[in-house]
């Protein structure tokens, strides 16, 4: 297949199939010829490995990944690119395509039909607008993935790869961080796609084991905990965990000072573990 990084390249492809990009899904089509290697690399597929790939485009990262990987479903939402990915990775017998929305999808029943017993990862250069619910859904629904290598929006990658407990830190940082070791893997200039977004992006690669960063009596307590808290940051937690759990601050008060967590502490000043506590001490509340 000719270079899928080259501008000449894409416009003939596209207007061949008479494609227009459509700004609602955030379309933005590489033309770096260095990123895709590279984050498919980074990405730890393997040989033995199957990678499910989010939003493949025109094929540049598929092209790549299906170089060094066994298997390859990737998910497109426009049906416009499915003929566009047939002639791009017409010369692949190790991939496969999905017309459909991966919010959607049965994401656990798919990777059990298509790739069975194999080590899974993600990879995916993510639409901007749904970083955060596709991050999530695939953190939530215990899928059976070792790694997810995903491309987003600069600011974006930054705020889930800070550090807990660090003001550039948010929920999707601490959600992110119970179920994953997320960290930065390099960066990428506006200038690298076509059309060029307005903003940098970055690659960012989430680790998943076997369980949780911290144990806690009950998932949905911890996570509730931590939207509540960041859901009002710039006041203490007594006021913001409050307004979100929908309980006195007296309680609050109490829970919080059961959990040795100072009354005038601040969501961005939490540990994990703290978080932990806090949400075990909420669970159990009012139950003893």
């Amino acid at each position: 297949m000719e270079n899928l990084s080259n501008i000449g390249t894409i416009k003939d492809i596209l207007l061949k199939n008479g494609f227009s990009f459509s700004k609602s899904l955030g379309q933005n089509f590489l033309i770096n010829p260095t990123v895709c290697p590279r984050m498919a690399e980074l990405s730890t597929a393997d040989d033995e490995t199957g990678v499910l790939e989010i939003g493949p485009g025109i094929g540049v990262l598929t092209n790549e990944l299906a170089k060094i990987a066994k298997k390859i479903v990737a998910v497109e939402l426009d049906k416009r690119l499915i003929p566009v990915l047939g002639q791009t990775l017409g010369e692949y017998d190790n991939v496969k395509i999905i017309n459909g929305d991966v919010m959607k999808i049965d994401l656990k029943s798919l990777i059990e039909q298509e790739f069975g017993n194999m080590r899974v990862v993600v990879c995916a250069n993510l639409p901007y607008y749904i970083t955060s619910p596709v991050i999530m859904r695939l953190l939530e629904e215990n899928l059976p993935v070792s790694a997810i290598t995903v491309m987003v929006q600069k600011e974006a990658g930054q705020r889930i790869c800070a550090k807990v407990g660090t003001r550039s830190s948010g929920a999707l940082t601490v959600a992110v961080n119970y179920y994953s070791k997320p960290s930065m893997l390099f960066e990428v200039s506006a200038g690298s796609f076509m059309p060029a977004p307005k903003v940098d992006s970055c690659v960012i690669r989430m680790d998943i084991g076997d369980n949780p960063t911290v144990e806690v009596k009950d998932r949905a307590s911890f996570l509730k905990i931590v939207k509540s808290a960041f859901g009002q940051r710039r006041k203490t937690l007594p006021n913001a965990l409050s307004a979100g759990l929908g309980i006195s601050k007296q309680s609050v008060s109490e829970i919080l000072n059961k959990s040795q967590v100072p009354l005038n502490s601040r969501a961005e000043q939490l540990t994990m573990e703290q978080f932990g506590v806090i949400a075990d001490n909420y669970y159990t509340f009012g139950k003893e």
